[in-house]
């Protein structure tokens, strides 16, 4: 099915032809014609489907079929896209730009963490799209900026995560300054019960898209786990990345210091990385993002908030150097390579401590992950010996949270799954056996 069968305005097909693409992804061909006829829509799809464009493209549709942004009329806002982090805001107005390079609208991003000045003023001159994080946009509110008298359109990206980080009573309290007649779309990888009860809310009779099962990570995603003592995940990784395949590598850890210190001792062994977590500057973590979009850095080191809007194409493995605590963020973690159909590799590190965390996991996805050993690795070998100047491990689990426990018991679908074979380009061979807050 090509762009052209969607309905989409003309500009916005030149756009999307010179962007490169050919033929919409699932949660695109299911999701465009039903926002382009007005609707309501809740979209639910494993990340790096391709949901941006598939609210994108049809709103801006819309915009141009209305003439927005043409003629001498005082700009109002007529789309508001309100997103968890500065990243994931950043990385959707490049998108917008992109596709709308065609039109004659304005664009404002408005995020914490820089200065107020330059997005008042964006809002002052009048944008035709805002694309906001919840928490400056209402403070921007709060001082009677911006005009969202006349808004058409509300997005509502990665819901859950918004939940989950505390955005609830400013999202509503930015609804409630909209007009009520508008079209209200929820795009999640996984949506909430939760989130799902505040549809009737916010929206009026919503079309539902599901692309998947919705616990599911995407499948051209291959999954390992690889059990290792605590004190041996640096010198695991480092073997790991011995394999040149692994030529585009995202890692993750639970903490900022934990980034910071796998960073360091990475950089000892001659690996180029950067990190992206909330210490950072915004200009620190732009530069990071930059420099692994181009290659200057093989790796980079990420808590999961301060990951949540990378969208780079290429991304050859996910590496879980903490196993996540939650199980969602499993799904969104590897969901940032194997995106848009390409393939890709997620590793998991597990110790004793994550066994409950794993076999949690297995339950949510509905099926065993493959364990693997790495040939020629000593998993017998002493903790390796300190970084100069590296601060000593005052463990990586945030204050009160529960361990896991339990050792690798896992579940007759990992062990049954186990028996050795690589991935497309996964590090290390052969193998099997058995298994057994916020950032």
């Amino acid at each position: 099915m090509p762009f052209r069968s969607l309905g989409l305005d003309a500009n916005i097909l030149k756009a999307v032809t010179e962007a490169g693409y050919t033929e919409p992804t699932p949660i695109q061909a299911a999701a465009i014609p039903q926002i382009i006829e007005g609707h309501d829509l809740i979209g639910i799809a494993q990340t790096g489907t391709g949901k941006t464009a598939a609210f994108t493209l049809p709103i801006l549709s819309r915009l141009a079929a209305s003439g927005a942004g043409k003629g001498g009329v005082k700009r109002t806002t007529r789309v508001l896209v309100l997103a968890p982090t500065r990243e994931l805001v950043a990385q959707i107005e490049e998108n917008v730009i992109a596709y709308a390079k065609h039109l004659p609208l304005r664009i404002a991003k408005i995020f914490g963490g820089v200065g107020e000045r330059p997005q008042i003023q964006a809002l002052r001159d009048g944008a035709d799209i805002v694309i906001a994080t919840p928490g400056r946009l209402i403070d921007l509110m709060g001082q009677r900026y911006g005009d969202f008298s006349k808004l058409d359109h509300l997005v509502l990206d990665e819901a859950d995560r918004m939940l989950d980080m505390g955005f609830l009573p400013s999202i509503k309290r930015i609804i409630n300054q909209l007009p009520k007649k508008r079209q209200t779309l929820m795009f999640s990888a996984t949506l909430s019960k939760e989130i799902e009860a505040l549809t009737h809310e916010f929206q009026h009779a919503p079309k539902t898209v599901q692309i998947g099962k919705r616990s599911n990570p995407a499948e051209t995603v291959t999954q390992f786990v690889y059990e290792v003592p605590k004190h041996l995940k640096p010198s695991l990784l480092q073997h790991l990345l011995k394999d040149k395949a692994m030529d585009m590598v995202l890692v993750f850890t639970r903490m900022k210091h934990s980034a910071d210190r796998v960073a360091k001792k990475l950089e000892h062994g001659g690996v180029k990385c950067a990190t992206l977590h909330a210490n950072r500057s915004q200009n620190q973590r732009l530069k990071a993002l930059a420099d692994f979009k181009s290659g200057a850095v093989r790796v980079l080191v990420a808590t999961d908030i301060a990951a949540r809007g990378i969208d780079v194409d290429g991304i050859s493995h996910v590496v879980n150097y903490d196993f996540p605590m939650h199980s969602e963020d499993y799904v969104h973690r590897i969901g940032r390579t194997g995106r848009a159909q390409a393939i890709g590799d997620a590793l998991s590190f597990v110790t004793s401590e994550d066994g409950a965390a794993l076999r949690s996991l297995e339950r949510f996805i509905g099926r065993g992950i493959v364990r693997k050993r790495a040939e020629g690795f000593d998993y017998n070998a002493e903790a390796p010996p300190p970084v100069p100047g590296e601060k000593p491990d005052r463990g990586d689990r945030p204050r009160g949270a529960g361990g896991g426990g339990g050792g690798f018991r896992g579940s007759s679908q990992g062990q049954n799954r186990g028996g050795g074979g690589g991935g497309q380009r996964s590090g290390g061979g052969g193998g099997g056996g058995r298994s057994g807050g916020r950032y």
